[in-house]
């Protein structure tokens, strides 16, 4: 099993390359065959795509691609996963809110269940976290409610940015979404084919504000709301 770890990455300059540095120190389980790890630059205007470019140069198993035009997270993960090479992909989050040591867990879980689904959660028990915002909490905690019943799936946290899942299911979803309702059109989407083929596990969690260049805003929770109706009660495909 190869691993493609997707990093879509936009204005991230002060904190990607701890990111990479991160992803490169984990303790990958031993069934995995090789792993790589795929950059997006979202066509960021600061320093970004500059400083993973000359990373790239003594990291080989890092790999980066560019776009001319910013697109969003959702586009950035689908050009992600057309150059990847992997078996499983992993979405990583370039801002470190969620922490790569929870990675081979994750993959841990995947492999004992044998599911072709593992959804991170900020809110299931069984870690240490610090205390964030309540109104976010309220709001995601509502979303994933209202996302559990249309599913018929027992969700705690649908908008989370950890997502490992097999290639072959990603390809068949055909994503839409290019913004912060990409997250919950993937779930969705998956919980189509087969209810049990998705399991949770907790996360750490070390949530920023829109000072320290949090990106997600009001507008988008109701971006997020809109998916979950479209994909989760109109269905669309």
């Amino acid at each position: 099993m190869k691993l493609s770890i997707i990093v879509p990455l936009y204005n991230e300059q002060d904190l990607i390359l701890q990111v990479l540095n991160e992803l490169l120190k984990v303790n990958y389980p031993a069934f995995l065959s090789d792993y790589e790890i795929i950059v997006v630059d979202d066509c960021s205007r600061d320093e970004s795509y500059n400083r993973v470019m000359e990373f790239t140069k003594s990291q080989p198993k890092v790999h980066l691609h560019k776009h001319q035009i910013n697109q969003g997270k959702g586009a950035a993960v689908r050009t992600g996963v057309a150059n990847a090479s992997g078996d499983v992909i992993l979405i990583q989050d370039a801002d470190l809110e969620l922490t790569p040591r929870d990675i081979p867990d994750m993959l841990e879980a995947k492999n004992e269940l044998n599911v072709p689904f593992i959804n991170g959660s900020r809110y299931l028990p069984g870690v240490r976290r610090t205390q964030a915002s309540y109104k976010r909490y309220f709001f995601n905690k509502l979303f994933t409610n209202i996302a559990s019943v249309l599913i018929d799936v027992h969700l705690t946290d649908v908008a989370c940015g950890y997502k490992l899942l097999d290639k072959s299911l990603f390809d068949r979803l055909n994503l839409r979404e290019n913004r912060f309702g990409f997250e919950a059109e993937l779930i969705l989407k998956c919980a189509r084919f087969q209810k049990n083929w998705i399991a949770e596990v907790p996360v750490h969690y070390y949530p920023r504000n829109k000072g320290e260049g949090k990106k997600l805003r009001n507008m988008d929770g109701i971006r997020i709301f809109k998916t979950i109706l479209k994909y989760g009660l109109l269905k669309m495909k």
